[in-house]
C-alpha cells in the first residue's frame, strides 16, 4: 500500500469512495463528499492523503485550516476521513491520519483538531481540551493535538466547507 498526496486524477475516485465510506454512517451529515470538493475549490485543503494499493485508491484524509477565536494559528482540522468499507478495520485509517499528522508537523503545523471518538483518536494523542471548544459540539468529542505541546485557548471554527448542504454540488 501507498500512501500519497492526492492528483487532480484522484478527484472522482475520492467522491465515490467518500460517498461509499459514508453511506450507511448513522451520524453521517451525507455531506462529506461535497465538504471535500469545496474544500479543494476553495483551496483549502491543507493536506489531502490518498493511501492507493495496485493503482485502487482505498482510503482518503482530508486537513484544512482552523481558526482559533477568529485568527489563523497555524492549527488545521482532520476530516472528513474515509476507508473503503471492505477494508475498514485493517489500519488503513490510522495510517494516514499517522502519515497526515507527521507531515503536517514538517510542514510547521502547530497542531490538529476533529470532531470524533476519543476511545479511536485518543490512540493518535488527542484528547478533549478544557478551554478549546467547538461550538454546537459535545466536548468529550471535540479533541486536539498539539505538535509543540502548546494548547491553545478559544473557539475553533472549521472552514465555512463544512457548512455546505446535503444538496450542494461542487
Amino acid at each position: 500500500m501507498l500512501i500519497r498526496p492526492e492528483t487532480a486524477e484522484d478527484v472522482s475516485a475520492i467522491r465515490a469512495l467518500t460517498k461509499m465510506a459514508f453511506a450507511k454512517v448513522a451520524y453521517s451529515s451525507g455531506t462529506e463528499a461535497e465538504i471535500i470538493a469545496t474544500l479543494r475549490a476553495a483551496d483549502a485543503l491543507s493536506l489531502s492523503l490518498v493511501a492507493e494499493d495496485a493503482g485502487t485508491i482505498l482510503g482518503h484524509v482530508a486537513f484544512s485550516p482552523v481558526r482559533l477565536d477568529g485568527r489563523d494559528e497555524g492549527w488545521v482540522g482532520l476530516g472528513p476521513i474515509s476507508v473503503r468499507p471492505d477494508r475498514q478495520g485493517q489500519g488503513l485509517g490510522g495510517a494516514l491520519i499517522r502519515t497526515g499528522l507527521k507531515q503536517l508537523q514538517q510542514l510547521g503545523a502547530q497542531g490538529c483538531v476533529l470532531l470524533g471518538d476519543p476511545a479511536y483518536y485518543g490512540r493518535f494523542g488527542f484528547r478533549a481540551v478544557d478551554g478549546l471548544f467547538y461550538e454546537d459540539a459535545p466536548a468529550e468529542y471535540f479533541l486536539a493535538l498539539a505538535f509543540d505541546g502548546q494548547m491553545p485557548a478559544g473557539q475553533v471554527d472549521f472552514h465555512e466547507a463544512f457548512a455546505v448542504g446535503p444538496d450542494t454540488q461542487v
